[in-house]
């Protein structure tokens, strides 16, 4: 028997919650409550407004969008299956199992059509910012007087939790300076979190709060049922083009449920099988049957496939039109679609001259603008700290939110959303992001870091004033631990260079890492440029780790390993140790992830498993450093905080000094 019903739509707006509620009870984990309060929202966004194809979830133009409320997944699973995208219905079933494609949150390498991974709240309206940043360089670089070529929306559903969190007011306070237009959150507000009323903790204006970001502010009284509300506050969203907006939809975590609705029993746990019962009778869905779909619901989601690809095959038409007029922009715009990079990208990076003193962070700037020069797509910023971190294009201009112009992200001193926003115009696509700070403040950045290694996206994170040998500015300011936490963190690839030429090096290898991210660690304080007619090449650099100096007349006694500024100390204890007749290796290490991926008899080759002692040596904590000194090895570091002072005598009174490594070396051999 087909059950009555007001509409289509209403019909299609409870085939999204009976298929979430089933979804999470199957599973025996979830949260039904925000795909029951949130369903009509999304249902409009996506039958009415979003611009996609299910057959192709990665066409260039699509509208994006983000379910920052990484904890409702299940909405977004629904959405995928119903329109038509590759997941089936035994994916919906084998929600939060092992292998499935219906992961406990949403995740960007694994679920198609999902578009960032999110779950840690807040991250997700970060990374649509990121989103519309993107879309806004690419406007800029490619559309030309009647060939609009890139020309979407960016789309984000937030919850309570994701605006309570830090980085969402960092992003959106961004967002409405930029003037992002084309962005769009439809804010989920229930005034329900896991332990309670949101008020326990969260009583501000969130309307208030947004206009003064300078966001258009909108409001749905029900977005339990109002679909039309919703539908029209969608369309003035749309017709704002100098500000972002935000909608604020009042709906009912859980909705539909007798006895859990507007409650937490909704959030984050399932109904349980009777009060599942109870909340299909309450919505009126008369079919018993989980993981039902009526079919005239199932033909209306459907639509989206035409729809879709109508939509792509206009663009590509328009696209063809646009390669004949402008054929080196089009090139350009496939290129970087493939993820290639030009010919002759890095034909013209800087040399430096031996015998001369650089920081690696100016260094390293001078590589980055040569880079530049050939590659576009290169974009980002920093947090208020250019001219320290040496990172600003010169010839970028500054970035401009509504028309995309600039290369030259200005972040202010908002390193969190920084982190994030960067992943968004790396999950984007398009561009090559880059971002800049002091390497102490990469604390602030971590759980955006994370999720760039856990996606795989590249990158690149500069951090400069890497160790205690930037001095006066003291502990506060001085990494000690970040180098080995960062280490830990799997898929991250950490490059610290030696010298100005091993800085040319670790841009070059920043760009080549196509799979996921590079932290650059650079150095405040002038390193000697390394006479490569002497010594090994700086090239060497893509292995990880190489022999920088062999011993003299024969086989070692002694390698000292070393990485960033402490090589050049390394290299006058190899002088002195040498001049006592210590036959001593040092080897240059700027990347331990770049060393593990190189076969095992070249790693032997550095560092033979047998023979000589090691020592280490790093302005960072000794922790991990066992596992390439040995158990006779040891190391010279730093397992306290710094101190002010100027950075050579605080580096010579903590124990990096020629003499204290020399000594060190002395009982190792003893």
């Amino acid at each position: 028997m087909s059950p009555v019903r007001k509409s289509l739509d209403e019909l299609c707006v409870d085939t999204i919650r009976t298929l979430a509620i089933d979804a999470v009870q199957k599973a025996e984990s979830g949260h039904p409550g925000l795909p029951l309060g949130a369903a009509p929202m999304a249902y409009v966004l996506w039958q009415r407004h979003l611009k996609h194809n299910p057959r192709d979830p990665k066409w260039a133009d699509r509208d994006r969008f983000v379910l920052s409320a990484g904890h409702g997944c299940m909405l977004l699973y629904c959405l995928l299956h119903l329109t038509g995208y590759d997941l089936t219905m035994e994916d919906l079933k084998s929600f939060r199992q092992w292998g499935s494609k219906t992961p406990g949150h949403p995740e960007w390498l694994v679920t198609p059509g999902v578009e960032a991974t999110t779950g840690p709240l807040g991250q997700g309206t970060a990374n649509a910012i990121g989103m519309a940043i993107a879309e806004r360089a690419l406007a800029a670089r490619f559309n030309r007087p009647g060939h609009d070529i890139v020309n979407h929306r960016t789309f984000a559903i937030v919850s309570d939790g994701d605006l309570m969190e830090g980085i969402s007011g960092e992003a959106s306070s961004l967002a409405g300076h930029l003037k992002l237009g084309k962005l769009t959150f439809l804010y989920d507000a229930n005034q329900v979190t896991l332990d309670g009323p949101a008020s326990l903790a969260f009583s501000e204006d969130v309307a208030r709060r947004y206009e003064a970001y300078g966001w258009q502010v909108l409001k749905v009284e029900d977005g339990n049922t109002d679909l039309d509300a919703i539908d029209e506050a969608l369309k003035r969203a749309q017709l704002e083009q100098s500000r972002p907006t935000i909608i604020l939809v009042r709906t009912t975590l859980g909705y539909g449920s007798p006895n859990k609705a507007g409650t937490s029993e909704a959030h984050g746990s399932p109904l349980g099988k009777e009060e599942v019962a109870l909340t299909r009778k309450a919505l009126g869905w008369e079919w018993e049957e989980p993981f039902f779909v009526p079919p005239v619901a199932l033909d209306n989601f459907r639509t989206a496939v035409r729809r879709g690809a109508d939509l792509q095959s206009d663009w590509e038409r328009r696209f063809a039109g646009y390669e004949k007029s402008f054929p080196e922009l089009a090139a350009e715009w496939r290129r970087r679609g493939r993820g290639d990079l030009p010919d002759s990208w890095d034909a013209d990076l800087p040399v430096f001259q031996a015998g001369e003193k650089e920081a690696t962070r100016t260094a390293a700037g001078k590589v980055e603008n040569a880079i530049a020069a050939k590659l576009p797509e290169l974009l980002g910023g920093d947090a208020d700290l250019g001219v320290s971190t040496n990172t600003p294009l010169k010839e970028g201009g500054n970035f401009d939110g509504q028309t995309g112009a600039g290369r030259n992200l200005h972040f202010g001193v908002r390193e969190h959303a920084m982190a994030g926003i960067a992943n968004g115009m790396a999950y984007h696509g398009g561009v090559r992001p880059f971002v800049a700070t002091f390497f102490c403040f990469s604390d602030y950045m971590r759980p955006s870091v994370r999720l760039a290694a856990l996606n795989e996206l590249p990158v690149i994170f500069v951090w400069t004033h890497d160790s205690i040998g930037l001095g006066e500015d003291g502990p506060t300011h001085q990494p000690v631990e970040h180098l080995m936490s960062l280490r830990a963190m799997p898929g991250f690839t950490v490059i610290r260079p030696a010298d100005a030429g091993e800085a040319r090096e670790a841009w070059r290898a920043a760009i080549l890492h196509r799979d996921g991210p590079v932290g650059l660690v650079l150095s405040r304080q002038k390193l000697p440029v390394i006479d490569r007619r002497k010594y090994a090449a700086a090239d060497n650099l893509s292995k990880g780790a190489y022999v920088l100096a062999e011993a003299s007349g024969g086989a070692p006694r002694v390698v000292l390993i070393a990485s960033g500024s402490e090589v050049a100390l390394a290299l006058e204890a190899r002088d002195s140790l040498e001049g006592e007749g210590i036959a001593t290796r040092v080897v240059s290490m700027p990347s331990w992830e770049l060393f593990e991926r190189q076969p095992r008899e070249y790693r032997e080759e550095v560092l033979p498993p047998s023979g000589p002692v090691r020592l280490a040596i790093e302005a960072g904590v000794s922790l991990g450093w066992k596992k390439y000194v040995g158990d006779w090895g040891d190391s010279v570091s730093l397992d306290r905080y710094g101190a002010s002072a100027p950075g050579e005598e605080v580096l010579e009174e903590l124990g990096f000094s020629v003499d204290n490594v020399v000594r060190r070396a002395r009982r190792l051999i003893e």
